[in-house]
């Protein structure tokens, strides 16, 4: 493990704020890069995103991990499951493969003392949304039942694009509605997502209509994550293209009145801005610690 530095951190550490990090080259070293960059709460890859299979943990793996995040200041971790994953695809084979990664992802984040991981919810193809909604819930459901723990699966928020679902605050609150299990099912709020999706809350009159409606449709206690991502096209586009804080369509506001919403303090906050380089979260946790007030 390497020596604890904090070398990038430039600015005091905020409560529930950090970065999307990666974890190549073992899982211990991505709660080294959270700690250089002054985080206390990261998101990760706990296995490759783009495969379908992967090899199960080791104790080798496992222990240093809980390890490295107990001596840290990284208070909470989020896992996000593989983009491959479609729990509502009307193809057998596809639905079949995305609950068993699903199901073993699960098993992992609970191994490793991870509460939540963060699933983009599915797509329904050539099917209609109201069977595509079943099949996910349906599938959640047995996952959930056949991994116990503490683990909860974050539902995200989409923008919208080609037949995905999860675009509209109904379609989540459908999908949460079918799952028994209610303590392990909660939402990720991605603002890049659900500004492509053609929500506004880029004023204090929007900001504030918005989460009322959120909290009527699917409820504020179900807010678990939020990930904090300007938007390269306009409101409404549906397409998910993320930007720069403050420098996309979005603009600063919405960023600043959720940076201090004290509804929102106890809720980690994840960007997952481009990134060339490391300097690039700097700059972007920057920029959201300075609209603290």
């Amino acid at each position: 493990m390497s020596d604890k530095k904090n070398t990038l951190s430039l600015t005091p550490f905020i409560p529930f704020l950090g970065a999307h990090v990666s974890a190549a080259g073992g899982l211990y070293k991505a709660i080294d890069i959270g700690e250089e960059l002054g985080c206390t709460t990261i998101q990760i890859f706990t296995a490759n995103n783009r495969q379908w299979a992967f090899n199960d943990l080791t104790e080798n793996e496992i222990a240093p991990f809980i390890e490295q995040q107990k001596e840290s200041q990284i208070t909470i971790v989020i896992s996000h499951a593989s983009y491959l994953i479609n729990l509502g695809s009307p193809t057998k084979m596809v639905a079949a493969r995305s609950k068993k990664a699903l199901k073993a992802e699960l098993m992992r984040c609970e191994q490793l003392s991870i509460p939540y991981l963060v699933l983009h919810p599915g797509s329904r193809l050539e099917s209609d949304e109201e069977t595509c909604i079943k099949a996910i819930a349906t599938s959640l459901q047995a996952i959930l039942e056949e991994v116990p723990g503490q683990c909860m699966i974050l539902l995200e928020i989409m923008a919208g694009q080609g037949s995905s679902i999860g675009s509209t605050l109904e379609q989540l609150a459908a999908i949460q509605a079918l799952i028994h299990l209610k303590k392990r099912i909660g939402i990720c709020f991605d603002t890049c997502h659900a500004f492509a999706a053609g929500y506004d809350f880029t004023t204090p009159e929007s900001y504030k209509d918005f989460w009322n409606t959120f909290d009527r449709i699917i409820g504020l206690e179900h807010l678990k994550a939020i990930h904090l991502n300007d938007s390269q096209k306009a409101k409404g586009s549906h397409v998910d293209r993320h930007a720069d804080i403050g420098k996309g369509a979005i603009g600063i506001e919405a960023f600043r009145l959720i940076m201090n919403d004290k509804r929102f303090a106890n809720i980690p906050k994840i960007i997952e801005t481009p990134l060339t380089s490391l300097d690039d979260h700097v700059r972007n946790l920057q920029v959201l610690r300075k609209l603290i007030v």
